[in-house]
């Protein structure tokens, strides 16, 4: 089973989302990179992910937009160039709640676009009514 590679630099929010994935009881393995260069990095299997064994393709991206050194649109606009990547499902999970935001993420083709939310409880509710969606052939 393909892991699920989060990009998001707020260390709270990755601890936040690692309970969430096993409250939720999903099966795939959550990477977390906290910058959008080391997701690129991951992707490509540069540097430090290049062994495809402990680091495999992820079957889902979970992109936060405000990330450091790449944003995440940078990283989504570098994900749609890569043939090999055309069919990543990418999931925004933003604090940005900004119009332009979901409409060039839209654009970009992600298949959802969530705006974190305040409560714990309401992440894992997220998780349980999507992670079909999300993962679906995965």
């Amino acid at each position: 089973m393909n892991p699920v590679l989060y990009a998001e630099d707020e260390p709270d929010d990755v601890w936040f989302m690692q309970h969430a994935w096993e409250t939720a009881a999903i099966g795939n393995r959550l990477v977390a990179v906290s910058n959008g260069q080391q997701a690129l990095d991951y992707l490509a299997g540069r540097g430090p992910f290049s062994d495809r064994e402990q680091h495999p393709l992820p079957c889902l991206l979970l992109l936060d937009l405000k990330l450091p050194v790449k944003s995440g649109f940078e990283v989504l606009h570098w994900v749609r160039a890569q043939p090999e990547f055309h069919d990543l499902k990418v999931v925004i999970l933003s604090g940005s709640e900004q119009s332009s935001d979901v409409t060039l993420a839209r654009a970009f083709g992600v298949v959802d676009y969530i705006v974190k939310p305040a409560s714990p409880a309401r992440l894992v509710e997220i998780l349980q009514e999507r992670k079909a969606a999300w993962l679906a052939q995965a």
